[in-house]
């Protein structure tokens, strides 16, 4: 039987096929917007940036217009492009003050880990340098629901309360956490499911965005508000930081596994950790379908991988070696020899010495786009910027405070980054995007879904669909329920440390667009959230 009928795990879904376009991404609402860029003439760009901005409103717990964002595309021509808009940490930074202060790591919640946003950058440069559309047209959906109004999922009410239980137990709720109160519990109580939800602050701040070409936030009365923010509750941020920046169009990175090409954005994105895994993982046979031997390779290739992408992973200006270095066929095959039939504790080698929300889009005329925005974790840093609407990213959380460390914080640098889209091609042609997203989980996620593709002939739908592992640290894997008893008990004879995670969200939330050896196109979309690939 053809694979692509062939779906052997639980989600109710199957497959979709369409011929002129497709945009897949974790709420309905989100890819229908999408979709209507394409029918009245836009194309992929179009579609992924006003998915994008949809998102931002409709699922305010794991994306906003104050977070980072990343892509990989293809154009016509069948050539590859990456965009990288993350941003650094302010200029007012000191090392020093943060440990005379008491602090031996970065602070998750409140305005120091606030980084420069790079989502509404990124929405401009999409749109103007690849789009048909104005800015204003593909914002004018996300517009809409952040001020009209539109009723709120279960899974934005869970995140609500979880944020709000957070930030009490963590932070002394001063001040500079009320307008996310205000915002998102306006009624001094969780929104039920179901219940109008708006966000109109948002929508004029949008609005605002589409009639500056994305500028608003960086140089506009908008940018005042972040930084007289950060500087009244002690942040970090400055005009002239936010002002500086700029989208970097840079170079995407493969590595080749079982006859395919896997390609990720380079550093300061955790991209690469991903394609370690893989460059190791190609030197052994394919596996089939939750093969113990297959599953156990994959978990120590992750532990392995991660090891050096936390040592190593920075901004590039501040890596002690090229990314390169680490995806030569001499290292991984230096890292394949410690794999052996038991467990082992990660470490990382020397190759010298040898919530995120994500989408994609496809249209009739052959672009495709992996595109990826994020808080980071959660709503963010819990401080949403007066009479904006903004919810503030933490994603300086990832630095550390260790100056001998390669991510050390400082001012003007920017931090590992955990958001990563990815891409398949194969004989370099573009086979599509796909993504999952989840913090530390988002390598893991592109390696589980990209076996389970090529080595096991799974349509997207049933990679998406598969059960997933996920490696916490040492020797400690977490699994998702309905994931293979088999696989469990083996895993624990091979000196893994088992547990199960009722939280779905833990495992991540994927999408894939793919072409069909027809020309056509077949995507999958997340059954873990209200996910949706819709098409046209």
């Amino acid at each position: 039987m053809n694979s692509s009928r062939i779906y052997p795990y639980p989600s109710r879904r199957y497959a979709t096929y369409a011929a002129n376009g497709m945009c897949a991404t974790s709420n309905h609402l989100a890819a229908q917007a999408g979709i209507d860029m394409l029918k009245k003439g836009g194309n992929a760009f179009d579609a992924v940036v006003a998915m994008a901005a949809c998102a931002i409103v409709l699922e305010p717990q794991t994306n906003g217009a104050g977070g980072d964002a990343f892509a990989i595309f293809s154009t016509p021509d069948g050539r590859l492009h990456g965009m990288n808009s993350s941003g650094v940490m302010g200029s007012a930074f000191t090392l020093e003050k943060m440990l005379e202060d008491g602090y031996d790591e970065m602070p998750a919640y409140g305005p120091k880990p606030i980084t420069v946003p790079g989502v509404t950058a990124a929405w401009a440069a999409l749109v103007q340098q690849h789009g048909r559309l104005s800015l204003g047209e593909v914002l004018a959906p996300a517009i809409r629901y952040a001020k009209e109004g539109q009723a709120i999922a279960t899974i934005t009410c869970t995140s609500i309360e979880t944020m709000a239980s957070r930030l009490r137990e963590n932070t002394d709720c001063g001040p500079e956490f009320e307008e996310w109160f205000n915002t998102f519990m306006p009624n001094g109580c969780v929104p039920t499911p179901g219940e109008l939800f708006y966000n109109k602050p948002l929508g004029e701040t949008l609005e605002k965005v589409a009639k500056t070409n994305g500028r608003e936030l960086y140089e506009g009365e908008t940018a005042e508000k972040i930084v007289e923010c950060c500087r009244r509750y002690g942040g970090f941020l400055t005009r002239e930081d936010l002002a500086n920046h700029q989208v970097e169009w840079v170079k995407p990175l493969s590595a080749a596994y079982h006859g395919y090409e896997v390609w990720e954005l380079p550093p300061n994105g955790q991209g690469l950790v991903a394609l370690m895994a893989l460059n190791i993982l190609n030197g052994f046979e394919p596996s089939p379908a939750d093969d113990l031997l297959g599953t156990h390779r994959q978990i120590e290739a992750i532990k392995l991988a991660f090891s050096d992408g936390l040592k190593y992973i920075t901004d590039p200006r501040h890596m002690a070696l090229r990314p390169e270095e680490l995806l030569t066929p001499e290292y991984a095959a230096r890292r394949r020899a410690l794999i052996g039939g038991t467990a082992l504790e990660p470490f990382p080698g020397d190759p010298r010495n040898s919530g995120t929300v994500y989408m994609c889009a496809a249209d009739r005329e052959g672009n495709m786009i992996s595109y990826i925005q994020s808080n980071y974790a959660g709503f963010g840093s819990g401080v949403v910027i007066p009479g904006t609407g903004i919810a503030m990213q933490n994603r300086g959380k990832s630095f550390s405070l260790d100056a001998n460390h390669a991510n050390v914080a400082a001012p003007g640098k920017k931090p590992y980054h955990t958001i990563i889209p990815g891409f398949l091609t194969k004989n370099g042609k573009p086979v599509g995007p796909f993504g999952v997203m989840g913090g530390f989980m988002q390598p893991q996620g592109h390696v589980q879904v990209i076996t389970r593709y090529i080595d096991c002939g799974m349509n997207p739908q049933a990679c998406i669909d598969a059960p997933r592992w996920q490696w916490t640290k040492g020797k400690n894997i977490s699994v998702e329920a309905g994931f293979p008893q088999h696989l469990v008990e083996g895993l624990l004879a091979s000196g893994h440390k088992m547990s199960y995670d009722i939280n779905t969200g833990a495992f991540g939330k994927g999408q894939m667009i793919f072409k069909t050896e027809q020309g056509t196109l077949i995507g999958g979309t997340e059954p873990r959230c209200e996910g949706a690939c819709a098409a046209w």
